[in-house]
């Protein structure tokens, strides 16, 4: 009777909890893209590194180190910034491979990653994807030798 007491009064807890932090403490369950949606930081060097790949549109959407190959917007958390790089996006068919990244901090402290993801769902971009860099790009890209700019 007491362990079934206990287990009533820990689903209680978790349920006035959960009504009063809806989705806190749920990996992801705020975050605007899926798993399918994220790019290991090893599959995308991999694209890079290999000359008859196709490969897809890289956007730095942060203030961190290039990577081989992208394209600098600034901090997507400035809204000049993000307003570029939604003017890029217009240039562009909703087909198009595109892989965003900013590496600033881990993914739940990074302002940028969010609205400029957003703006890929909401401009219709079926193959947008953002590279894994959970911890920071030094971490999950510069430490591992994947390819930076010169």
């Amino acid at each position: 009777m007491k362990i079934i007491l206990s287990i009533l009064a820990v689903i209680t807890t978790f349920g006035t909890f959960a009504q009063q932090f809806p989705n806190k403490g749920l990996a992801g369950t705020n975050d605007p893209w899926s798993k399918n949606q994220l790019i290991q930081p090893g599959q995308l060097a991999a694209l890079i590194n290999n000359s008859k790949a196709a490969k897809p549109l890289i956007f730095n959407i942060g203030v961190v180190e290039d990577i081989k190959g992208a394209k600098n917007m600034g901090a997507a958390s400035e809204k000049e910034n993000l307003e570029r790089f939604k003017k890029a996006l217009t240039k562009l068919p909703k087909t198009t491979s595109i892989v965003v990244y900013c590496g600033c901090c881990p993914f739940e402290k990074c302002p940028n990653i969010r609205p400029a993801f957003k703006a890929l769902q909401s401009s219709g971009f079926t193959k947008a994807r953002l590279l894994n860099l959970p911890t920071n790009i030094k971490t999950d890209w510069i430490n591992k030798g994947y390819p930076l700019a010169k």
